[in-house]
């Protein structure tokens, strides 16, 4: 599929989540055949203020692409203004992604992410805004509403597509529901049915049966992975073979997981120095090593280390007892 003029060469993109898909992780999903990529949220505010964090947060390699930068805030003019420092700073992402769909109390509490959506004029105005001088093509992440009560995700996408919108992302589940419940397949379904623009669901993304599932009901052009691909990198060939070739995806085995791992934590320490990075690197791991066996034992090893080379050996020994 294309976004703009975006040739995206698969169907199961990363999706973004703050805390998580920084570069070393995006790196790692992208050797995992993930086929898009769109940073952890940026504020509009950071950028326009200069903030170091906020920068970089825009890192991006030669790994992770195509790469969509993507922004918060809730002001048309933050957005334009964002954008365009984004770009005299020599920053040229893909595609600039606006989320209008994240639920986190701290982001909706500025009036920012799903809060957006009690506003759609608003979105509108967002959209017009950024792609007025975007050079890139922009794209909308968006809910299926507010509540039960203001399910608006179909109001909220037209107004997106007339405003210039080149795709939109829909995760299926309201702010109210945040990551509770089940994703609404139908709402994505009416979404990708009333706009031209391509179509990506989010939601409930778990293995090839229920990326299936969800793009053969909605008809979506494309699926984004979120908390399924932490600790399991590997489902994003699993969806694309599955899908795209219709071939049976064969799962890695013991020791190649653990080279992918021990790449990651390299990447992470690389990136952020070892002190941050093995911090960093404690969550990842518990995801990792969480279906084998005696994982809890492992795991408070791991919250124990202090140092790259620690890890490194946990894994051998994990690789070794799989066997």
């Amino acid at each position: 599929m294309n976004i703009g003029n975006v040739k995206i060469n698969g169907i199961a993109a990363l999706a973004p989540m703050a805390g998580v898909t920084d570069k070393a992780f995006r790196e790692v999903c992208a050797l995992c055949g993930a086929a898009y990529f769109t940073s952890e949220m940026i504020s509009t505010k950071g950028l326009i203020y200069n903030s170091k964090k906020t920068f970089e947060l825009m890192n991006r390699s030669k790994y992770d692409n195509p790469f969509a930068i993507q922004l918060f805030g809730n002001t048309p003019s933050d957005f334009s203004q964002a954008i365009n420092i984004i770009a005299e700073n020599g920053i040229l992402p893909d595609i600039i992604d606006i989320n209008m769909g994240c639920p986190a109390t701290k982001i909706v509490k500025e009036n920012s992410g799903s809060a957006l959506m009690r506003n759609p004029d608003l979105c509108g105005e967002i959209v017009r805004a950024s792609k007025s001088v975007s050079p890139v093509p922009v794209t909308v992440k968006i809910r299926s509403g507010w509540n039960s009560k203001t399910v608006n995700a179909v109001e909220v996408a037209k107004i997106c597509e007339l405003a210039g919108a080149d795709a939109i992302t829909i995760h299926g589940r309201t702010k109210e529901q945040g990551y509770s419940g089940k994703s609404d397949l139908e709402i994505i379904k009416q979404v990708k049915e009333n706009i031209k623009i391509p179509v990506i669901g989010n939601g409930d993304i778990v293995d090839l049966a229920s990326a299936k599932r969800l793009m053969e009901f909605t008809n979506c052009d494309m699926v984004t992975v979120g908390r399924a691909s932490i600790g399991n990198p590997w489902i994003f060939s699993e969806i694309n073979k599955g899908i795209i070739e219709n071939q049976k995806w064969i799962a890695p085995s013991i020791k190649e997981k653990i080279e992918i791992i021990k790449m990651h934590i390299q990447k992470i320490c690389t990136y952020k120095g070892q002190e941050r990075g093995i911090k960093e690197v404690r969550k990842h791991m518990a995801s990792y090593i969480k279906d084998i066996p005696n994982a809890a034992k492992y795991r408070k090893i791991v919250f124990q280390a202090e140092s790259m080379e620690e890890i490194f050996t946990l894994c051998e020994k994990i690789s070794d007892i799989s066997i």
